[in-house]
């Protein structure tokens, strides 16, 4: 027998409001862990890194997600 799943909108919110403030606790130790490493080590790699994790934490800063 097939069972129904029931969406609910506000549960999901509840859940990605979750997961955001999750990631936000890590997002800015890795965030200063990148900056660090690409001042020693810089690569394209390491600066695409790096302004991927500043704006993914400007976003969850300023509750853009």
């Amino acid at each position: 027998m097939k069972r129904k799943f029931n969406f609910n909108s506000m549960q999901a919110q509840k859940w990605l409001k979750t997961i955001g403030a999750g990631c936000a606790q890590f997002i800015i130790p890795l965030t200063i862990f990148q900056a660090v490493r690409t001042l020693f080590f810089p690569s394209i790699l390491d600066v695409f890194l790096l302004i991927l994790f500043v704006l993914l934490s400007l976003a969850i800063y300023l509750e853009w997600i």
